[in-house]
């Protein structure tokens, strides 16, 4: 079978990545061509595949989960999204009212039983050792996670069993902005600065990138003091619904209590965008179900479904 199959990359988003790949190092001799590859990471991400059951039309399969772990590690499948979204708001099409909210991801038994060995930074097989000639690099190989225990695998125990978190801040157009990946039974609000923080769209000339939003929605399990403070720090419009019990003890206090915080239920009402950002990425059975187990090859598999995401809408 040739190019063209379900899920395939088609020949105009093959040319958006193409000038964004890296390079090999020229030490683990040539790469397999980057498109059939990237098309069978997709074609895992998107029906939750085994990897040893991948069609032989995307070459061994070991390749390609070498090189989605690779690309995992190594900030690659970051870069890439980051690029498609510098391109987007070149061409004035991100609106950057922004909403933030997570989901719970059940976790596959084969998601658990990761070693405990992962610790601290290395190369990986095949990392690449200089940038690709003619791009801006926009994020830097980073610090593995994972190596203690089930927690530190983004991994643990919810209502709904044994699960992951994903949070995430969205655009207007259902699109993932930023993504992280925490334990499932981690509070909404403890995330909420750190996806705000992971926002990062360069600029395709001369100019740090933006990572301040123009306004902010979330729903109530994000209204406490930390988050609006952060949030009042940076400027940040925001459209947050107090929560009962808080309004109660403001009004207990009287006038100590302080003014409500402003809501907006106009703006509120674009808050279903995050969701619906959601639904889109669940939409991919890898995403839905996780089956990887180290945390940092889910959060690839995350990103690479996102960058789907961008390609296509």
């Amino acid at each position: 079978m040739g190019r063209g199959e379900r899920g395939d990359l088609s020949d105009a988003e093959w040319e958006r990545l193409r000038p964004f790949l890296p390079v090999s190092n020229g030490r683990c001799g040539r790469w397999r061509d980057y498109r059939q590859v990237i098309d069978g990471i997709l074609h895992r991400v998107r029906t939750g595949v085994h990897w040893r059951d991948l069609p032989e039309r995307f070459g061994p399969w070991k390749t390609v989960w070498e090189r989605h772990r690779l690309w995992s590690a190594d900030g690659t499948w970051d870069r890439l999204l980051q690029q498609v979204q510098a391109a987007a708001d070149a061409a004035g099409e991100i609106d950057w009212d922004i909403s933030v909210d997570s989901t719970i991801v059940r976790a596959h038994q084969h998601a658990a039983g990761a070693h405990r060995s992962i610790t601290g930074s290395y190369r990986l097989k095949g990392s690449r050792v200089a940038g690709t000639p003619g791009r801006n690099p926009v994020a830097e190989p980073r610090r593995l996670a994972g190596g203690g225990g089930a927690g530190g695998e983004g991994l643990g125990r919810s209502r709904g069993g044994f699960t992951s978190k994903i949070h995430l801040s969205a655009d207007d157009r259902c699109r993932p902005l930023s993504l992280i990946v925490t334990p499932g039974q981690r509070a909404d609000c403890t995330q909420f600065i750190p996806v705000l923080e992971k926002i990062r769209v360069p600029r395709l000339g001369l100019g740090r990138p933006r990572k301040k939003p123009d306004s902010v929605a979330a729903d109530k399990a994000y209204s406490n003091g930390p988050c609006r403070q952060y949030l009042r720090r940076r400027a940040i419009r925001h459209t947050i619904p107090e929560k009962a019990d808080s309004q109660a003890a403001r009004l207990r206090r009287g006038p100590r209590g302080g003014r409500p915080p402003g809501f907006d239920e106009e703006r509120y009402k674009k808050r279903n965008t995050v969701e619906r950002a959601i639904n889109r990425l669940k939409n991919s059975r890898a995403v839905a179900t996780r089956y990887d187990k180290r945390g940092y090859v889910f959060l690839g598999t995350v990103t690479a479904a996102a960058l789907v995401i961008w390609l296509r809408t």
